[in-house]
């Protein structure tokens, strides 16, 4: 399929989902219309965009992807999730297949006081009000031509509100399955969490596959951190081999706002990820983790853009890649400080190892600094596993493959030891071996101890 015909085929679309609007609330008819005039006037994205240079969605535009329809579980099964669940780690359990929520699979339990979690369907269906302040308000106005489509076209995810003063001690794990279809599918699930004044919650956004069959999964997920508020965001892609998966986060922090994200990406074929915070209120903090490891042709594009508006903000980013094969990364990373935002204290690194000659990461960490009372620092490298470290571990009888295994797990997991629930970094250590092929694991990690 060409681009202009993959483009008239979701105005169609839209406009059929126009049709089935006539109940809606007028600020969700504009907030789809708006979707709508944004992907009409911008289309996919191309290389010829500056923010897209280095990624070709190509692939997706060509393939004739079929939004999700509800319908059950499509062949999922609670025997085939239990892989998916994190051992020794109690958690508030939605399951979501296709991009729809699904009861029957989902073990919510019960919620504290003050607490609302449910899919975003039925809250647009019952609590529409609830969400018209903030459903679509912190995503930018020009947008991207994905989050202009999820906008015109989501019909489902989760919605969660923090009354003041909740907390939740158990985290609340979202997960997102792909099940295999005759026709490839697209889901574009749209997430909505509200934490207001001195609330607490950890949340998991997970996203998995049944099967190998090739699908695109369209994301979008907006968080508000009211005054004093404290939100750690998990995002664990381990999407099948031969996925595409576009995801937005937007983020908006309230005066002395604690925000973390840890962005993990494993699986899928061709990965674009848009991380967006806006500290907009004196002493909110955010911090931003995220690790990368590829192989084959797997093509990962992290875009993070830190927004310093007030005073004595505090931001730190740490991104590590490991590439290997023919795979690519890209890491661009933009951190704004305002005139207002005096007293601001900003970090950012990014770090890429490459083990094969083929593989590439281009890396763009970049500064703008309009006041002129602050600290901030950024810097990024590229590189190969050091000789001096492969030599001192030859030197004491490690082989080779072992020596370099080893170095390439050590380097990977310095971002997962900042995970703070210990039942995600175990699971999450020991895939990562598994995809990078570690060699006597237990021993590594015993060295590494």
């Amino acid at each position: 399929m060409n681009p202009n015909a993959a483009k008239e085929t979701y105005l169609d679309a839209m406009g059929a989902a126009e049709k089935g609007l006539a109940g809606a609330p007028s600020w969700l008819r504009e907030l789809r219309r708006a979707g709508a005039a944004r992907f009409a006037a911008v289309g996919f994205p191309t290389p010829r965009d500056e923010e897209w240079k280095y990624t070709d969605v190509t692939p997706i535009v060509q393939t004739g992807f079929k939004p999700a329809v509800a319908g059950g579980a499509n062949g999922v099964d609670p025997a085939r999730l239990e892989g998916f669940w994190f051992e020794n780690l109690p958690s508030h359990r939605l399951v979501f297949v296709n991009g729809h929520y699904s009861e029957k699979l989902s073990t919510p339990g019960a919620w504290p006081k003050g607490v609302t979690v449910m899919s975003l369907a039925d809250a647009l269906r019952d609590q529409a009000h609830r969400l018209e302040p903030y459903l679509g308000r912190y995503v930018p106005e020009k947008i991207h031509g994905f989050a202009a489509l999820n906008s015109a076209l989501f019909t489902d995810g989760a919605y969660i509100h923090l009354g003041r003063g909740a907390r939740l001690t158990k985290p609340i794990h979202l997960l997102y399955v792909t099940s295999g279809a005759a026709d490839p599918v697209l889901s574009q699930p749209r997430n909505l969490v509200v934490a207001e004044e001195d609330s607490q919650a950890v949340l998991i956004e997970n996203y998995v596959a049944v099967g190998d069959a090739p699908y695109f999964t369209n994301a979008l997920t907006e968080v508000v951190v009211g005054p004093h508020a404290l939100i750690e965001h998990y995002r664990l892609q381990e999407e099948g081999a031969s996925a595409y998966h576009i995801g937005g986060l937007h983020a908006h922090l309230d005066r002395e706002g604690r925000f973390t994200a840890h962005g993990i990406d494993l699986g899928g074929r061709l990965v674009r990820n848009d991380l967006r915070s806006v500290l907009d209120a004196a002493g909110a903090e955010c911090r931003l983790n995220g690790l990368y490891v590829l192989g084959g042709r797997q093509h990962v594009d992290n875009h993070t853009h830190i927004d310093h508006a007030k005073p004595r903000g505090t931001s730190r980013e740490f991104y590590k890649g490991v590439l290997d094969g023919r795979s690519r990364a890209v890491f661009h990373g933009r951190v704004v400080v305002r005139p207002d935002a005096q007293h601001t204290d900003a970090q950012q690194v990014n770090n890429n190892l490459l083990l094969s000659r083929d593989a590439e990461a281009d890396t763009k960490p970049q500064l703008e600094i309009y006041a002129d009372d602050v600290k901030c620092a950024h810097g990024a490298t590229v590189g190969q596993l050091d000789p001096d470290a492969m030599f001192y571990l030859r030197s004491r009888a490690v082989d080779e493959a072992a020596a370099r295994d080893l170095l390439t797990y050590a380097f990977a997991r310095d971002v997962l030891r900042r995970l703070r629930l210990e039942p995600v970094r175990s699971q999450l250590e020991r895939n990562l071996a598994t995809k990078l092929r570690v060699a006597a694991l237990l021993q590594a990690q015993e060295v590494l101890q």
